[in-house]
């Protein structure tokens, strides 16, 4: 088995057996009206991570790093959001160091390219996350118009994370499932969690 390597956010670390293994690719689907940002930004804290923004600029994203009240590292941050994402992804992913993070928020743009770059694309991340042991998060947003190839990353991701968010009276639910695990246990069981200032496991109890 693959060295695991802790996400940094404990709530995780304890129901993954430790973390994430390495070499792996992570998809995080979200719906885009959702704290899930801060589960991001918790990542970073864990160690060097290589935070390709696609949708925001490369300064929006520094500044709200900045701004969180949960645990945040001093990500590299780059703006691939440009005519030809694919490209500069590739490019930046190729000088990623050793043990490191990657994420790419939201990897929506790169999904809708020709189908055969983007599995080329996929392809070569791999290959980088098994040579470097490291890990990349690709953050995926829930839509009706979901991109052509989300099927693609769901298929070739090692693990997913799903977060569901409801709204139910004056409450606001977020639940993390954890459906696919390759190299490891899947877990049996959502993950209640509070999405607040930072991320932490909800105790509540549902009632029906």
């Amino acid at each position: 088995m693959a060295d695991r390597l802790p996400t940094g956010i404990d709530v995780l670390d304890r129901r993954l057996d430790g973390g994430i293994p390495a070499g792996s690719i992570v998809l995080f689907s979200a719906d885009p009206a959702s704290q899930s940002e801060l589960l991001l930004y918790e990542l970073t804290d864990a160690r060097g991570t290589l935070y390709l923004t696609t949708l925001r600029s490369d300064q929006a994203v520094e500044d709200a790093l900045e701004r969180t009240k949960s645990r945040a590292g001093t990500p590299t941050v780059r703006d691939i959001g440009g005519d030809a994402p694919l490209d500069a992804a590739n490019r930046l992913v190729s000088a990623l160091p050793e043990n490191a993070n990657l994420i790419i928020d939201v990897a929506d743009p790169l999904e809708r390219a020709d189908r055969s770059r983007y599995r080329r694309f996929l392809t070569e991340l791999q290959t980088a996350m098994v040579n470097t042991e490291s890990v990349a998060f690709l953050h995926a947003m829930k839509q009706d118009d979901e991109p052509r190839n989300r099927a693609m990353t769901e298929h070739v991701a090692d693990v997913v994370w799903d977060l569901d968010t409801q709204v139910r009276g004056s409450d606001v639910v977020n639940k993390l499932a954890v459906p696919k695990f390759r190299g490891g246990r899947a877990l049996d069981e959502t993950v209640k969690l509070k999405l607040e200032e930072r991320v932490a496991i909800d105790t509540s109890r549902d009632i029906a």
